[in-house]
């Protein structure tokens, strides 16, 4: 059998590292970081411990990792809305399907993870910090705005209006991740009706 090539090898790397990024969001995701162990990782992603430490060197540098992948992935797909085409109402409409896509969940029970659970290392409080709500309004607030003028959205202080909206799709993704069967996804239509006057 031939040694593998560089690109081979290359790849074999990152799908590893995909393969355990994966694990690592479902082990934090469920147990959040003080609860969560390396071996519990690497049972899930079904790799001996030695390989995962060959990869992250502590359950701290993986769980940022994770964060600083989540986060950025979020603040990228908020921004990518306005490469959308259509009015302002059916852009939010295609962020909010977006955010309401279950594939997602693991990341919000994540992020929902680092922001209430302890012992969460201080690289991640600053993450927090960077990609707060502020920010992700900040993001949204000429799209809310130019909604509000053509008649699209409720009137009133649009960084509330998208503060409420932001805060009511986390939840729903909170609760729908940690797999409560009472409760429901809503429709998007139906979240909608929060913000728009009609």
């Amino acid at each position: 059998m031939a040694p593998f090539n560089d690109d081979q090898l290359h790849q074999i790397r990152d799908e590893r590292r995909e393969q355990i990024n994966s694990a690592a969001i479902q082990v934090f995701a469920r147990k959040g970081i003080i609860s969560a162990k390396m071996s519990m990782i690497a049972e899930t992603a079904g790799i001996s411990k030695g390989l995962l430490y060959h990869y992250f060197k502590s359950k701290d540098e993986l769980f940022v990792s994770l964060v600083e992948e989540a986060m950025a992935e979020t603040e990228e797909a908020i921004r990518s809305v306005y490469k959308l085409p259509g009015t302002s109402i059916e852009k939010i409409r295609a962020l909010t399907t977006e955010i309401l896509d279950e594939s997602g969940a693991p990341y919000f029970m994540l992020i929902h993870q680092a922001r209430t659970s302890d012992g969460v290392p201080e690289k991640v409080k600053h993450l927090l910090e960077q990609y707060s709500m502020d920010s992700f309004i900040d993001v949204l607030l000429p799209l809310f705005q130019e909604g509000q003028q053509v008649g699209e959205l409720v009137a009133g202080d649009p960084r509330e209006l998208i503060a409420y909206y932001l805060t009511i799709l986390s939840g729903i993704m909170v609760i729908n991740s940690n797999g409560i069967d009472d409760y429901r996804i809503p429709k998007v239509d139906m979240l909608l009706r929060l913000i728009t006057p009609f």
